[in-house]
């Protein structure tokens, strides 16, 4: 029973904070190694294959477009968990059924759009970025056929989103482990045939069988709320609520993503097949430093979400400073492990290429203490999005990215040549500039929250109104 009991909805308004939060993250801590670690494979698999380390950069150079065009999507998924929890936490089963509905309704729109506007825009995009002559062909085979399957990844992502909406984070961990695991054995079987296409055939494949599982496990959820085929339609209170909380977060995605492109532009236009080879090498390994994070970050907006719709808004100061110290301390944990694996764990993409590690590992060293940095900034900026302001974290990624990250890549870089510094000093200032927006992000998160003018802009939940905020 108290295994079963762990692939349930989980009510994260009862019950000491820092516990409620860390039952939820740990199990999301685990699904995004799982996540980290197929990635990672995707990476080591095609990097030791025949293709070579040419074909890792054509997957490293798809990925900025590939997050760009989904970010409109990411941030539908992220409004749609937003209002999931605060339902679930305002026991409002009915409101509860039409938010989901009204989420797959709006899931199929865009799945359709993005399998359309995708592949039209996949070679003016990749030539946008200056992408090498060499690396071109294959980066527009993996984004051909992602797109023609996005609709496992659509499906799969609003399911899961919808699961740690109602506080089940075991259930996402454990699709998400059979779909890292059915990737792994599509990329073994496919990746020396087919390259980077079959890569792109593996995820797709098993995106696809893992959205099917998460649907059938929502079914089985009637003890929490139905899924009625009526309430999966346009309905306009429902959307509007979504699209609201959910757009701000989409144009922060694709804020990032428009930033990465520009800055992957940068990085192609030092003609250097080995140098984006070494960028993708370090952002695989850079993705377990990121684990606790991301996981601490949407557990504590499940936690703020849920507490709102239940008017407990007397537990978010309490949480968000317990859940905020452990993202902490398991970074500061992590983080100095992971450095230290870090030669090893780069030998697996490029066994004995010791120029390529090398070249790695010294931006992987400029990044280390800016982990603990990001981990503040998820925390804090996961609790104003549960809240229901998901415009402020917008705003503070627009400066980050847009009027700090870019100018500074480009400046630094600049900077560097007009000074004579080699062409490593040159590449490394990228990395540079990318821990300056970290620390930033931090400090800037850290006064907005202790401001307070979030508070003020708590959606969906009328009760409150009359009640004091902490």
């Amino acid at each position: 029973m108290k295994i079963a009991n762990l692939f349930t909805a989980n009510d994260m308004t009862q019950g000491t904070p820092w516990k409620t939060i860390a039952r939820f993250a740990f199990p999301m801590l685990i699904g995004n190694f799982a996540q980290q670690l197929y990635n990672t494979v995707d990476a080591v698999v095609v990097g030791r294959s025949h293709w070579g380390y040419t074909a890792l950069a054509s997957v490293g150079t798809a990925l900025p477009i590939l997050n760009l065009l989904l970010a409109l999507f990411i941030g539908i998924a992220t409004g749609a968990g937003i209002l999931v929890a605060q339902y679930y936490g305002a026991k409002d089963r009915e409101r509860l059924e039409k938010t989901i509905g009204s989420c797959i309704f709006l899931c199929f729109v865009a799945t359709v759009v993005i399998m359309t506007v995708g592949p039209l825009l996949t070679g003016p995009m990749l030539r946008a970025v200056n992408t090498l002559p060499e690396l071109y062909e294959a980066s527009h085979n993996y984004l051909s056929v992602f797109f023609i399957g996005i609709a496992g990844f659509m499906f799969y992502n609003i399911f899961a989103g919808i699961m740690r909406g109602l506080g089940d984070s075991f259930s996402a961990l454990l699709f998400l482990i059979i779909c890292a695991t059915l990737n792994v054995i599509g990329d073994l079987l496919l990746v020396e045939k087919l390259g980077v296409m079959g890569v792109a055939i593996a995820t797709v494949a098993s995106q696809i069988i893992s959205a099917i599982l998460c649907f059938l496990k929502l079914r089985r959820m009637k003890d929490v709320f139905t899924l009625k085929l009526e309430y999966i339609k346009p309905q306009k209170e429902f959307i509007r609520n979504i699209i609201r909380l959910g757009v701000p977060s989409g144009i922060t995605q694709a804020i990032m993503s428009a930033s990465m492109m520009f800055v992957q532009a940068l990085i192609n236009s030092f003609g250097d097949a080995m140098f984006v080879a070494a960028n993708i090498m370090v952002m695989r390994v850079d993705g377990y430093a990121m684990l606790p994070n991301f996981s601490f970050g949407q557990a504590m907006g499940t936690f703020a979400g849920q507490n709102v719709g239940a008017g407990r808004l007397d537990r978010l100061k309490t949480g968000t400073r317990q859940g905020t110290a452990m993202t902490v301390i398991t970074s500061l944990i992590l983080v100095p492990l992971i450095i230290l694996a870090g030669p090893y764990l780069m030998d697996l993409f490029a066994p004995g290429n010791t120029e390529l590690i090398n070249l790695a590992m010294g931006m992987l060293y400029i990044l280390a203490f800016g982990y603990i940095a990001v981990g503040v900034t998820q925390s804090l900026q996961g609790v104003i999005r549960g809240a229901g302001d998901t415009m402020t974290p917008m705003w503070i990624t627009i400066l980050n990215t847009v009027f700090l990250r870019i100018p500074l890549a480009y400046g630094l870089v600049a900077l560097a040549k007009h000074l004579g510094a080699n062409v490593i000093m040159q590449e490394r200032m990228i990395f540079v500039s990318l821990l300056v927006i970290w620390v930033n992000g931090a400090i800037v998160s850290t006064i907005v929250y202790f401001k307070g003018r979030w508070r003020k802009k708590i959606q969906d939940a009328p009760q409150l109104q009359s009640r004091r905020l902490p």
